[in-house]
């Protein structure tokens, strides 16, 4: 028994519990001399040994014995580590005192690593300005004040006053070098101020037009070779010699600068020879010169025989085969093209030298006249004096180019047929009918081929309404020119008047081929397709239309009308939506859109049209009501109660407006209503009385008209019947008095079409084929069949 033991009382299950390392136990670290040691110093702040770099000083190194000892193991060199304890003593910690530590910390001393318990630090010492050196900043500082207010003075257009400064900066820094000089800092010239103030001194010398001043100083900058990259400073050199309109040294200029300037910079180079190309445009100028070479033009001989060899001799039958053989062998035709050539060589110099030899380009013209006259091409001075009257046209000088024509009437039948003809032109355009009809008439007595005369004459027939007449002349222009558009053209437009579509939409798909992207060919074929009630075909070709001119107002609002007509009115809202943001004054297209909100229940949107409308036609009280009506139809009833008062004191006698303040004044218990239910009753009276005064006039006028004493009586009544039934049909959807603006329908709205070229759309075109530039015609040409083909 004594042998045997309990596990209970041998091993405690529960035992070792509270046991634990005494390294963690915090409660006693402040008695721990070691712990606190290493606190107060760097001793427990070894570095970490490494073998990265062998040789060094890695410091002493601490061995753990098996019962925990530490031995301290000096460095290879023999040196303590840093912060290491020997002897008692810490050695001074100096390799992190820069961030406020140091090894003389003590207990009890404040950590300040910034110093701050020592005070404020001491007031900077003033710079003493006696000092060569600060002179000379000051000095430096004045004249870069002085570049800076010279260059935004000039920004704002005082360039007298960026001058003054400019010459300011200038005098100040030669000061400053003189300075410099004297306190022996000449190798310290500052260049850079140096260049900038002579580059802003030329600058402005050139800004005030002083250019001899400004090549000095440029001259002064380019030659001074301390500047890197002054070079291309001889570009501004070049622009003012053009600018003095010395061309020569401006081109030699820019010759130097495209030399100076490297092929890195690209663009700099490909503007130098622009500038070049320029100068030497402007170079050619010279009046006494063109004259030369002109005269030299006109002189250059073409080899070539006289043409009356080729006309047959009527006695030697041997002579005449000859001549007939030779007359279209390849000889002869190379000798045509060759005199075609030159004459349109000296007709297109005279052009171009015309206007610029002379102060006026009549004058230019008659010189090169003479000039002609005088040289074996005589026969191209009447060629030169039609460009002087087409040119009198361009610059619409009209009466001028009528005497200039009219003085060909007695000349050769070539030259008085297009004179003639472009007189006719002149005279159809002033709507003088006659005079255009007679000198039609004498193009086509003195060349019956010229296609312009019969277009002419055709036109002054159509305008007398003989369309039949008017077609044929239209007819034998084409057989003399097929491809004539002008006469393809007024052709259509007359098979139009005649009512006979198929023929004129044959004709206007012939001109489409020619002219692809004419709009006015592409309307009149939309046009027709709509006579022929083919309304698809009709917006196909509104659409190729719109998509050569986008912006047109008439063709997207006739896009619209076809589309409400097919009961697209989703699109047909867009288009008249279009035109109306491009030509927001077409006052159908404001209408149909008012209705349109109208009756899609957006009475606020419409208001915005009708109050356009009411801008447009002031006068007019309907677009006032429709915006009174449309404030109602909203429940907005205090403004549409202001808005009709505004009405009744503009319009007193409107009966309707009158009505609804009767009945809004009525409805909103207002004390007004008795006065205007007053106004309501004296105005239905007058209109009453009136009406019956208009009765009896008519009774009286039917009367005399029985009696055969007034005949004329009623044709004043019945064209204003007539207007005013064509007023009525037009705002057929507009509300009667019966009942004002409640039963608008935008489907009755007619927004009629009017031709993208104005008016006179389906206006005959006068024969031509040269288009008069710059003009306010609308289609017409004029004829430069004269010239020789």
């Amino acid at each position: 028994m004594e042998n045997v033991h309990l596990a209970m009382e041998e091993d405690d299950l529960y035992s070792g519990y509270n046991d634990y390392n005494p390294t963690f136990d915090s409660e006693e670290l402040e008695n721990d001399v070691d712990f606190q040691q290493a606190v107060r110093t760097s001793h427990g702040r070894r570095p970490p040994m490494t073998a990265k770099f062998p040789g060094t000083a890695i410091g002493t190194r601490t061995l753990g014995s098996s019962i925990g000892s530490r031995i301290p193991l000096a460095s290879s060199m023999g040196r303590p580590m840093t912060g290491a304890v020997q002897d008692g003593a810490a050695r001074p910690m100096t390799a992190v005192r820069a961030a406020g530590y140091t090894s003389s910390l003590i207990r009890g001393s404040t950590f300040d690593p910034l110093g701050q318990s020592k005070g404020p630090a001491p007031p900077l010492e003033a710079k003493n300005e006696d000092t060569p050196e600060e002179k000379i900043k000051i000095l430096e500082k004045k004249v870069n004040d002085l570049i800076e207010e010279s260059c935004m003075a000039q920004s704002i257009g005082a360039l007298q006053l960026a001058l003054e400064k400019a010459k300011e900066a200038g005098r100040k820094e030669r000061a400053l070098v003189r300075q410099r000089e004297q306190s022996g800092n000449a190798d310290h010239i500052n260049l850079d101020l140096t260049y900038s103030v002579l580059l802003n001194l030329a600058n402005q010398y050139a800004n005030n037009e002083m250019y001899p001043e400004a090549l000095n100083s440029y001259q002064v900058i380019v030659k001074n070779k301390m500047f890197n990259n002054a070079g291309r400073l001889k570009v501004n050199m070049a622009n003012i010699y053009v600018k003095q309109k010395n061309f020569p040294k401006a081109i030699k200029f820019y010759r130097m600068a495209l030399d100076q300037i490297s092929n890195a910079h690209k663009e700099m180079r490909i503007k130098i020879m622009q500038n070049i190309g320029v100068v030497f445009v402007r170079a050619i100028g010279d009046r006494e010169r063109m004259k030369k070479a002109f005269q030299k033009l006109i002189s250059v001989p073409l080899g070539i025989d006289d043409e009356d060899k080729y006309i047959p001799a009527t006695d030697d039958t041997n002579s005449n085969m000859v001549t007939e053989a030779i007359k279209n062998d390849k000889l002869h035709q190379m000798e045509r093209d060759l005199k075609v050539l030159a004459e349109k060589f000296i007709m297109t110099a005279a052009k171009l030298i015309a206007p610029a030899i002379e102060t006026s380009f009549a004058t230019g013209f008659d010189w090169c006249v003479d000039m002609v006259k005088s040289s074996q091409y005589v026969e191209l001075a009447n060629d030169l004096e039609i460009n002087k009257a087409i040119t009198y046209l361009r610059q619409k000088d009209f009466n001028q180019a009528v005497e200039t024509l009219k003085t060909f009437e007695k000349k050769d039948s070539r030259v008085k047929s297009a004179a003639a003809t472009n007189l006719s032109f002149l005279y159809f355009l002033e709507k003088d009918f006659d005079q255009a009809d007679r000198y039609a008439d004498l193009a086509m007595n003195a060349d019956r081929y010229n296609p312009a005369a019969l277009i002419n004459k055709g036109n002054t027939v159509f305008v007398k309404q003989d369309y039949e007449k008017a077609a044929e002349f239209y007819k034998e222009a084409l057989r003399n020119d097929s491809s004539c558009t002008e006469a393809l053209y007024n052709l259509g437009l007359t098979y139009k008047r005649l009512n006979r579509p198929e023929e004129a939409l044959e004709c206007f798909l012939k001109l489409h081929s020619i002219l692809r992207n004419s709009a006015q060919v592409m309307y009149q074929l939309a046009n027709l397709y709509e006579l022929l009630e083919d309304p698809q075909q009709a917006i196909d070709w509104l659409m190729q239309l719109i998509s050569v001119t986008p912006t047109d107002p008439h063709a997207l609002a006739k896009l619209g009308e076809l589309h409400d007509s097919e009961g697209d009115k989703s699109q047909a809202f867009q288009y008249y939506y279009e035109s109306f943001r491009y030509f927001p004054s077409n006052i159908d297209v404001i209408e149909w859109l008012g209705a349109y909100f109208i009756e899609t229940q957006f009475c606020e949107k419409a208001i915005q049209y009708f109050e356009r409308a009411t801008l447009i036609q002031p006068t007019q009280v309907k677009w006032q009501l429709m915006v009174a009506s449309c404030y109602r139809r909203s429940g907005n009833y205090q403004k549409a109660q202001e808005t009709y008062k505004d009405i009744h004191r503009k319009f007193p006698e409107n009966v309707e407006c009158l009505r609804f303040l009767v009945r809004l004044c009525t409805d909103m218990g207002l004390k007004e209503v008795q006065d205007y239910a007053t106004k309501l009753k004296k105005v239905e009276k007058m209109k009453e009385i009136r009406e019956q005064r208009v009765k009896s006039g008519r009774e009286g006028s039917a009367r005399g008209r029985r009696e055969g004493s007034a005949g004329s009586a009623d044709s004043g009544h019945s064209s204003n019947s007539t207007k005013g039934e064509r007023l009525s049909a037009k705002m057929r959807s507009l509300p009667g008095s019966n009942e004002p603006y409640e039963a608008s329908s935008p489907k009755e709205i007619d927004a009629s079409y009017v031709d993208p070229l104005g008016p006179q759309v389906e206006r005959p075109k006068t024969g031509a084929k040269k288009r008069v530039e710059d003009d306010d015609f609308a289609d017409e040409e004029l004829g430069d069949d004269l010239l020789p083909e």
